[in-house]
């Protein structure tokens, strides 16, 4: 098998590093991508459509598709323009996109006309505490500004070491994009095969998020104890876990909202 690794927002590809060599060993190929926006393309145009362009670029058929975080709702992008060429979809500590609705909703933000009293749109809901280090660059791009308070959020049990490096690689999420509505019309009728992972001592994607994803893309999730970044954490799991997850079939039907 082939899996197409997709970070979420922050990130980039280096933070498949540890799990590429571990599906590697497990007999597959595995590449990670850089999303326009991020990585070594921060400086590229993003919308949901280059974003979207950016993975059916790469994507061969039967390819096993894994965003996780942010990166979930680009791997719905790109089976909805080359579902013919997935072999399964892999959602990693993520929402799912809602029919006609922008991708900040999704993810439990908040909508255009009620941001933040200080311009910051609200990625998610306050209770995962996301917006407490958080800050906004010259281009309105959001940026985590505190190491201490970025280490507890995505990288509570990794070493000090792995999340200050993790830390230092992070750039700038643009969130202009956030804000546009999605319509995925063939995704929804597509019915790939496809399951959810869940992290259990997951600071960023809430309990409730998770599940409400599980519940739309009409899977049993599968879990593993461990924080935001299990690909820091515990990647020969993690990889062993994908594996696991392709063997698996959904129990239900998607649900577009």
């Amino acid at each position: 098998m082939r899996f197409v690794l997709v970070h979420g927002g922050f990130h980039g590809a280096w933070c498949w590093e540890r799990v590429v060599p571990e599906l590697q060993a497990l007999g597959h190929e595995a590449i990670a991508i850089d999303l326009p926006g991020h990585g070594a393309r921060v400086d590229e145009e993003v919308t949901l459509k280059t974003r979207q362009q950016a993975l059916v670029d790469v994507i061969e058929a039967g390819d096993v598709l894994v965003g996780h975080s942010g990166g979930g709702y680009d791997i719905t992008l790109a089976a909805d323009a080359v579902p013919e060429r997935i072999g399964h979809l892999i959602y990693l500590g993520t929402g799912l996109l809602i029919e006609g609705k922008p991708l900040i909703e999704a993810s439990g933000g908040r909508p255009a006309e009620d941001v933040a009293q200080d311009g910051r749109t609200q990625l998610m809901t306050d209770d995962t505490g996301m917006m407490e280090f958080i800050a906004t660059d010259s281009r309105g791009n959001m940026v985590c500004a505190d190491f201490e308070k970025t280490w507890a959020f995505f990288y509570h049990d990794c070493d000090e070491q792995t999340a200050r490096r993790a830390f230092e690689r992070l750039t700038p999420a643009p969130v202009g994009f956030i804000q546009e509505p999605v319509h995925l019309s063939r995704f929804w009728h597509a019915d790939l095969p496809r399951s959810y992972i869940r992290c259990l001592q997951d600071r960023a994607a809430p309990a409730w998020l998770s599940a409400q994803a599980a519940e739309r893309l009409g899977v049993e999730p599968l879990t593993i104890d461990a924080s935001h970044s299990p690909f820091l954490s515990r990647p020969r799991e993690t990889a062993e876990l994908f594996e696991q997850a392709v063997a698996t079939l959904p129990t239900g039907p998607l649900q577009p909202r």
